[in-house]
């Protein structure tokens, strides 16, 4: 049978677990999770009001996850309130955490982030990867890998898996990168490359910037498009609440859609794509510029100033963005679209051309534009919190395997 094409992947959101007594002890216990993640603290009648269990059944649900580390007891509920006070419930700030991955053309970033969603560790290093063969670019990432799980074990924390973003094509199998233009790999297995120390889950870094988007965002409704950019520009497509993917797993390849089609090859394959005109080093080559090492912090801080050649670039980027998303926007209807990425800093210049192509082109109503508070960090912090909730999805799994 075939998967749904807006299914997640193995680590995300939503997995089935099987319709029996056991598996409804695990599905509760996600409950459990989720509510007090969400709301918390909350006392164990709290968490019974909200998910609709008897008090006895949360009160053995949520011994179960004390026991096994992932919620604590923070004592008794604040002064004030009529009856015996409930001790309040947390998520632990120890034990299993989520470990994020990003593998940029120029920089690769780690970060560990613990259940209640706070970054407790962090590794950065910054240099081209262009061009460069993934093993030596998969050793280096190794060695900041090891290098924040060693901070966060010192603060009583443990990978639950591992979930990397990658400027590319991946297969449904969620560690092989089929193709990545601006990194010049194809048909690479991480799966082969990186430890064995975490289960590993590899995805396009739109997809893990469209998914914190929906899960950290100032602005979260649950049919968006979030379009993010480094040097090139991709997608994510989000449908009820889940990614849209595509028979193949590689749906959102915006910066590959053509906006005029007889212009400049792109590396790709075709012509006239959109990266052509609104990817970094595109609007850096429009401006007269030399790419630099903080292309965004260039463009951003020349056009502050009033530089007339970059404000056109921007200008012509933010018109090339809005022809690209009117033909998403007539054909998958989302609620709205959010700006994130490099993207995100350069929006003071590109909103209005943009907005203007949106509202001539687009049928029906205009569509919204938000920017996205992460910026480029949505990447990497979408596949750290991606770890995260595989465990709030089934703490029981983890508790298992538990180190």
């Amino acid at each position: 049978m075939t998967a749904p094409l807006h299914e997640a992947r193995a680590t995300g959101p939503g997995r089935a677990l099987p319709d029996t007594q056991q598996g409804m002890r695990r599905r509760n216990l996600a409950r459990v999770m989720h509510t007090v993640s969400a709301e918390g603290p909350l006392s164990r009648a709290a968490v019974a009001s909200r998910i609709g269990l008897t008090r006895a059944a949360v009160s053995t649900l949520v011994d179960e996850l004390i026991r096994t580390g992932l919620l604590e007891e923070l004592g008794p509920e604040r002064p004030g309130r009529v009856g015996r006070p409930g001790s309040a419930l947390a998520v632990s700030g120890r034990g299993p955490a989520g470990l994020g991955a990003e593998v940029g053309v120029d920089h690769l970033a780690v970060c560990v982030v613990d259940l209640r969603g706070e970054v407790r560790a962090r590794a950065v290093r910054h240099g081209t990867n262009r061009g460069r063969s993934p093993e030596p670019v998969i050793e280096e990432l190794t060695g900041l890998l090891r290098e924040a799980v060693a901070e966060a074990e010192g603060a009583g924390l443990w990978p639950a898996g591992l979930a990397v973003a990658v400027p590319g094509l991946i297969a449904r199998d969620a560690r092989t990168v089929v193709r990545a233009p601006n990194l010049g790999w194809h048909d690479t297995d991480l799966g082969a490359l990186l430890p064995a120390d975490w289960p590993l889950t590899v995805d396009n870094e739109a997809n893990f910037g469209g998914l914190a988007e929906l899960w950290l965002g100032e602005h979260t409704p649950q049919n968006f498009l979030h379009v993010s950019a480094e040097i090139g520009i991709g997608a994510a497509v989000v449908v009820d609440g889940s990614l849209l993917r595509g028979t193949r797993g590689f749906a959102g390849e915006l910066g590959h859609v053509p906006v005029h089609p007889d212009g400049p090859r792109c590396g790709c394959g075709g012509r006239g794509c959109l990266e052509q005109y609104a990817g970094e080093e595109a609007v850096l080559r429009a401006a007269g510029l030399e790419p630099g090492g903080d292309r965004v912090g260039l463009l951003a801080g020349r056009a502050a100033d009033g530089d007339p050649e970059v404000r056109r670039a921007l200008h012509e980027a933010g018109k090339a963005l809005g022809i690209a998303l009117t033909g998403a926007l007539n054909l998958l209807d989302p609620e709205s679209v959010v700006l994130g990425g490099a993207l995100a800093g350069l929006a003071p210049w590109l909103l209005p051309s943009l907005e203007s192509e949106l509202a001539r082109r687009t049928a029906g109503p205009a569509r919204p534009v938000y920017v996205s508070r992460l910026g480029p960090e949505g990447p990497l912090l979408g596949a750290a919190h991606s770890v995260v909730r595989a465990v709030l999805d089934d703490p029981a799994a983890v508790a298992a395997d538990g180190s």
